[in-house]
């Protein structure tokens, strides 16, 4: 390669500007060996100006270098014909094509009483087609007329290709001998001063840096934004989460989950010290009927059939689940008259008391959501599951019945 691009700039040196398709019939060498060398000189620096052309040329095809060498089929079988001509029965497949141009062409005739193929030219015919294909090989195809090269192209003897060339010219820093300009200014070559005959590659301030690695997300932050672009599209609003401090009532008693329960001890919540109760809470109907509930029963339940304490209600916790704010918005939907169809989401941090380890944190998220509309039924639960868990990437996705 360092040969031929040598060879490239002594011929540039002679004669000037030149195209790289006349460079490879000059060197006898493939076009494509000669781009791969220009733009390795390129790497040198302003050695060379190129510019890129591009053009169209006519080229015989595998079947029209055949005809070339051998003549078209009519030709072929005029020529084979002699005075008496051919039964026609004679004839091969491969001579009928030639057989139908020679009759257009008014080459040949039938005699259908003999049954055979007769000349009516003494001598063959000049063949064209022949005649044609040697001029396009010798690069003579602009002097075929437009419709000749369509009947040829038509006859798949003959293609047109789109060139791409490279019209070459000396560049500001132009030498036959090729010398790779350097990229660091070294301390060797200040203490030198060699830098002063040394040739630099010229600095691409508009050229992009080294990627840095970081900055990535965490992965839980990933799967977090993803699952929350899932929820937007099915047509689902976030609901606010930014309370992490929960009173025990709205976490535990609206829930219903009894107050000698024992996910509400200290080793599985995280109860506040300061403040420890919270300042208020809700309007006093509503709970008086989460109180009822909870030690009588109603609405089919019998209840816990014990004691529902105030002061257990107001304790602050950190939140275990995010349950807690889909209670809130359930209790402030039931309030909204009229009443208005929604879905909501949320993702969030929870909080447990666990016992920390490789697997197991103090806090996790928590994804929920909820449907509110009349008319319900287990089937469009289903269907809700199902396209989120498709969007995930999980199709396949089977119910179970279980208690």
């Amino acid at each position: 390669m360092a040969d031929l691009a040598e060879r490239i700039l002594q011929y540039v040196a002679e004669h000037g500007a030149c195209d790289s398709l006349q460079l490879a019939r000059v060197l006898n060498v493939d076009h494509q060996k000669v781009v791969g060398a220009i733009k390795s000189i390129q790497a040198f620096g302003d050695v060379l100006r190129v510019e890129q052309l591009s053009g169209e040329h006519w080229e015989l095809t595998t079947e029209g270098s055949e005809v070339c060498a051998q003549g078209s089929p009519e030709g072929r079988l005029v020529r084979r014909l002699g005075p008496e001509g051919l039964p026609r029965a004679s004839l091969g497949k491969g001579d009928q094509l030639g057989l139908s141009k020679a009759l257009a062409l008014n080459w040949a005739k039938l005699d259908k009483e003999r049954g055979t193929v007769l000349p009516t030219h003494r001598e063959p015919p000049l063949d064209t087609v022949q005649a044609s294909l040697c001029q396009v090989r010798e690069g003579q195809a602009h002097l075929l007329d437009e419709g000749q090269r369509q009947d040829l192209k038509r006859r798949k003897l003959l293609r047109l290709v789109v060139v791409k060339s490279y019209r070459l010219e000396q560049g500001e820093h132009f030498a036959t001998q090729l010398s790779k300009p350097e990229t660091d200014l070294t301390a060797e070559l200040l203490a030198s001063g060699a830098w002063r005959q040394r040739p630099f590659k010229a600095y691409n301030f508009a050229a992009l840096g080294q990627p840095t690695d970081g900055g990535h997300l965490h992965p839980l932050l990933q799967v977090r934004s993803e699952v929350r672009q899932i929820f937007l599209e099915m047509g689902f609003t976030e609901m606010s989460t930014s309370r992490y401090v929960e009173s025990a009532f709205w976490n535990f008693d609206a829930l219903f989950q009894p107050q000698q329960h024992p996910a509400r001890d200290a080793h599985d919540t995280f109860f506040l010290k300061e403040p420890s109760e919270c300042r208020q809470l809700p309007e006093p109907e509503y709970v008086e009927a989460v109180r009822r509930v909870h030690a009588e029963g109603g609405h089919g339940s019998l209840g816990y059939q014990g004691p529902w304490l105030e002061s257990e209600a107001r304790k602050n916790l950190l939140r275990t689940h995010t349950t807690a704010v889909s209670a809130r918005m359930l209790h402030a939907l039931a309030a909204q008259q009229p009443f208005q169809p929604c879905k909501l989401f949320s993702i969030d941090r929870v909080f447990r008391n666990e016992t920390l380890d490789a697997t197991h944190l103090a806090e996790f998220c928590q994804v929920e959501g909820l449907v509110a509309d009349r008319g319900l039924t287990l089937g469009h639960l289903q269907a809700l599951i199902g396209g989120f868990f498709a969007r995930l990437g999980m199709e396949r996705v089977r119910f179970k019945p279980a208690y």
